[in-house]
């Protein structure tokens, strides 16, 4: 697929931020026809170095609130006025995914992009730990990184290279998150599905030149691309 609104992130200096497979490329696939009203409040679940979040605010007008576990906020307020957000278009915010810090019905929408298979494989998640702060009739949009089938009782060389089976097993199919999104009772499951963005996104992975990038080439180059792939779900709190 085409991806007008990511070239502009194309850039040396952004993609340098990103923290796996190109987020903005997967968001741009995922909110494809989304159904997230104008002038949404949004949380960017999962926010990384904040790269989604600009994009989030800037090309689709949200205001997003960037909760990450695992970065500064002070570090991602600066990476926005640099960019130029307006003040308030996008607040950073050190949040456990397990614990958000949120008045309940806060959000209109949560968009998380290559985060969600870390905290979201407990069934009870959605219902008890995501859904208290989405308003009725709210959106959630996930991107995450998965197998085009479950291998996990006989995993191919290719990928070992790279992850251990305890890392591997933060990966399934599309029958695996079918399965676990219908287990859910506060949300309708709207649409689970491969997408197709999987080897342009590893490819700008594999160029940048931090430690993890460099780690994964090992099974991508050995072929192991060809048992992954990312899948997207989408749902709908229940009113």
């Amino acid at each position: 697929m085409k991806y007008p609104r990511s070239e502009a992130y194309n850039t040396p200096a952004l993609q340098a931020k990103i923290m796996g497979p190109n987020p903005v490329k997967l968001e741009e696939e995922l909110l494809q026809n989304h159904q997230i009203p104008a002038g949404a409040v949004v949380c960017d679940l999962g926010s990384g170095q904040g790269l989604t979040s600009v994009f989030l605010a800037k090309e689709y007008g949200f205001t997003v609130y960037a909760a990450d576990l695992w970065s500064d906020p002070a570090e991602n307020q600066a990476f926005f006025d640099e960019m130029g957000v307006p003040v308030g278009k996008i607040i950073p915010v050190k949040a456990d995914a397990e614990h958000l810090p949120f008045e309940p019905s806060f959000f209109d929408a949560v968009v998380s992009t290559d985060s969600y298979n870390y905290f979201g494989r407990d069934p009870k998640y959605l219902d008890e730990k995501l859904l208290p702060f989405v308003k009725d009739g709210g959106l959630i949009y996930i991107a995450i990184p998965g197998m085009k089938r479950d291998c996990h009782e006989d995993l191919p060389r290719e990928l070992l290279l790279s992850w251990t089976p305890e890392q591997l097993d933060y990966m399934h199919d599309v029958a695996y998150w079918t399965a676990m999104a219908h287990q859910c009772r506060g949300a309708e499951v709207l649409s689970v599905r491969e997408m197709e963005s999987n080897d342009e996104v590893w490819a700008d992975w594999l160029k940048q030149e931090n430690e993890y990038a460099v780690g994964d080439r090992k099974s991508m180059e050995a072929g192991g691309g060809k048992y992954l792939n990312f899948i997207s779900i989408v749902l709908r709190k229940k009113g």
